[in-house]
């Protein structure tokens, strides 16, 4: 049974990378349901999340391939349930009470106000960015667009911190050999 999953995965930033990252979904049939890229919080280091869903095995494949890139230093998978997730929507919906309303009851920003539309922003969980949508299609909703969705480990360690400190003190082992 297809379940969700996120990926996030760490790398220096290279041109390219993106795109093999993505071959290796496509060459196993597994569709992309979210992806972004930023800077991370260490100097230097990018990092990735995609969401997926699909068969742990086969995600488990996916996470070992793309460790193989090699400007890749790091991938880890989660469940749902061991990260928080968010979306950013913009709205450009025509200008009424009725939306000004809906803005004040969901706290939702205005981004820019116009003599006949509103720019609206919306952060949030994918279902309050749709559920948001379907109350604004009423009133006028001239373009929707959102962001992926981006995911911050619930655990209060750093996964890669970790994971680096511990290539360094092998780095040093082996040097003192």
């Amino acid at each position: 049974m297809d379940k969700e999953f996120i990926i996030t995965i760490f790398s220096e930033n290279r041109v390219g990378l993106l795109s093999q990252i993505t071959t290796v979904f496509t060459h196993r049939n597994v569709n992309i349901e979210s992806l972004t890229a930023s800077e991370s919080a260490i100097d230097g280091i990018f990092k990735h999340t995609i969401i997926v869903k699909n068969d742990p095995e086969k995600v488990a494949n996916l996470v070992k391939q793309i460790e193989k890139k090699i400007d890749v230093l790091k991938v880890f998978c989660y469940t749902p349930n061991e990260v928080v997730l968010q979306e950013l929507a913009l709205y450009k919906v025509q200008r009424s009470r009725n939306v000004e309303d809906l803005v004040r009851k969901h706290n939702v920003r205005i981004l820019d106000i116009h003599d006949d539309y509103i720019v609206l922003e919306k952060t949030g969980h994918k279902e309050e960015i749709r559920e948001l949508y379907h109350m604004l299609e009423p009133y006028g909703v001239y373009q929707l667009v959102c962001s992926g969705q981006v995911a911050i480990i619930k655990s209060r360690r750093e996964l890669l911190d970790e994971y680096l400190s511990q290539v360094n003190e092998l780095k040093k082992k082996i040097l003192n050999e």
